[in-house]
C-alpha cells in the first residue's frame, strides 16, 4: 500500500521536505502531497525589497514542486488519532505528516495601524503606502534586529526624499562584532537613516508610535518588524509544543509526542550546539527540512536515521541593494571578529539568496568541504531577517 505523505507549508523548509521525499522515494512507495492556501511561492527573504518597491522573483508552487503533488487550501484542523487533516469541509488522511505550518507577524500592540513584511500581502501594503507617502514624509520601522535593519536601510535607498526612522531598544546590531557594528554605523549615516536608541514601543497608531516612556514619535506609517508567532494548529491537535506554540521534536524533526509527525521551519522548535534553540532563518530551515525527509526516508526503509548535527557558517543582511554585511559566526551563532562588508557582502548576499531558493527546489543541499555525510551544517542565512523567519531568524 502507498505511503500517503503530506506536507503542510511551502516555505523554504516545506518545499525542501517535499522535493527531497518525492525525488528519493518511488511513485509506487509513497505519495508525496504539499498543502498549502498560496499558490505563489516568494523568496521570502526579499519582501524587505518588495516594501522598497521592487520587483522580486516569483513561481506557482506546482512549478518548483519535482513529483510532489500540490493542493491548495487551508488547513483548519488536525486530527492525529485519525491522521488527518481538515481542510474546510473536506479532509485528507495521510501516514506521515509533516509539519511546516511558517510563521506570521507577532503585532502585538501594533494590530490595526502598523504594516510588516512578513508575507508577500504585508509587503505589497507597505509599498503601497510608502508611495503614497511622497517626499518629506516619515516613516518608522520598529526593531532593529537584520529585518529591522534589511527594511530601514532598502526603503532608504530607494526613496531619499522619504525619513526613515529606526526605532531600537538597544544598539542596531549589538549582536555582530566591533567591525560590523561600526559599518552598519557608517551605513546608516550614508543613508540618512535616524537611529532612535531606548525606544521600547508599545503602541501604534494613526499619528506613529508611542514609546514606554511616554514619548511619541511622530510618522506618516510605522513599519513592525519585532516579532514573529506560529499558528495554533499544533496546540490546538494536542501536539506537544513550547511556549511560543511550536512543536517540540526530537534531534530528527520527529513529535515527541506524536511519532508519525515531523515539524520543520518556523513551526518547530528545533536545538542545535549546546542545546541551543536554532534560530528562525532559511539557514534554519533547509537543513532541518532535508534531515526531517532523509529521516522519513530511512524509517521507511527500516533503517535508523541520522541526527541532526548541526553548525551556523554566517549571519547575512543586506544593506540597500549595494552594499551589505556578512557575519561570521561560531557553529552556535555567536559572532567572529572577522566579518565582510560592502559591496563584496552585497554580492555574498545575493548568492545566499539565489543558492536558497536552488536548494529548496532541487532537494538538496551541496555537500560542504570537510563535512561528513552524516552532518548537517547550515548554508548561509540570508539574514535573520523578518522576511526570512524561515528564512529569518527572530527578531
Amino acid at each position: 500500500m502507498t505511503h500517503q505523505i503530506v506536507i503542510i507549508g511551502a516555505g523554504y523548509a516545506g518545499l525542501m521536505a517535499a522535493n527531497r521525499l518525492a525525488r528519493r522515494l518511488s511513485p509506487g512507495r509513497a505519495r508525496v502531497t504539499l498543502v498549502s492556501d498560496a499558490e505563489t511561492f516568494v523568496e521570502r527573504v526579499r519582501l524587505h525589497q518588495v516594501a522598497a518597491g521592487q520587483a522580486v522573483p516569483e513561481a506557482a508552487v506546482p512549478d518548483v514542486l519535482r513529483g510532489a503533488r500540490f493542493v491548495r487550501g487551508r488547513v483548519t484542523g488536525i486530527a492525529p488519532d485519525r491522521r488527518e487533516l481538515r481542510l474546510g469541509s473536506t479532509t485528507m488522511a495521510y501516514d506521515t505528516l509533516v509539519y511546516a505550518a511558517g510563521s506570521v507577524a507577532d503585532l502585538a500592540g501594533a494590530a490595526g495601524h502598523a504594516f510588516t513584511v512578513a508575507g508577500a500581502e504585508d509587503a505589497g501594503r507597505l509599498r503601497d503606502r510608502v508611495a503614497r507617502i511622497g517626499a518629506g514624509g516619515t516613516l518608522a520601522v520598529v526593531g532593529a534586529g537584520a529585518t529591522g535593519i534589511e527594511l530601514a536601510t532598502e526603503l532608504a535607498e530607494c526613496h531619499p526624499a522619504l525619513r526613515v526612522r529606526l526605532l531600537a531598544s538597544e544598539e542596531p546590531g549589538v549582536q555582530w562584532s566591533p567591525r560590523a557594528r561600526a559599518h552598519l554605523r557608517r551605513v546608516f549615516d550614508r543613508l540618512g537613516v535616524e537611529v532612535v536608541t531606548g525606544a521600547k514601543v508599545v503602541e501604534v497608531d494613526a499619528s506613529g508610535a508611542r514609546l514606554a516612556d511616554g514619548r511619541h514619535v511622530p510618522a506618516d506609517a510605522v513599519a513592525w518588524t519585532t516579532g514573529f508567532r506560529v499558528t495554533t494548529l499544533a496546540r490546538e491537535a494536542g501536539l506537544a509544543v513550547d511556549g511560543h506554540g511550536r512543536v517540540l521534536v526530537d534531534e530528527t524533526a520527529r513529535s515527541i509526542s506524536h511519532p508519525d509527525v515531523y515539524a520543520i521551519g518556523d513551526a518547530a522548535a528545533v536545538r542545535g550546539p549546546g542545546g541551543r534553540e536554532l534560530r528562525m532563518a532559511c539557514a534554519t530551515a533547509l537543513p532541518v527540512g532535508r534531515n526531517a525527509a532523509d529521516a522519513i526516508i530511512a524509517r521507511l526503509g527500516g533503517r535508523e536515521p541520522s541526527p541532526l548535527r548541526f553548525r551556523y557558517v554566517v549571519q547575512c543582511v543586506s544593506l540597500g541593494r549595494r552594499d551589505g554585511l556578512i557575519q561570521f559566526v561560531h557553529a552556535d551563532d555567536r559572532p567572529h571578529a572577522m566579518a565582510l562588508t560592502g559591496r563584496p557582502a552585497a554580492l555574498v548576499k545575493e548568492l545566499v539568496v539565489r543558492g536558497a531558493t536552488w536548494m529548496a527546489r532541487r532537494g538538496m543541499i551541496p555537500q560542504m568541504p570537510g563535512a561528513t555525510r552524516s552532518s548537517t551544517r547550515s548554508e548561509p542565512s540570508a539574514a535573520t531577517s523578518a522576511n526570512a523567519p524561515e528564512a529569518n531568524a527572530r527578531r
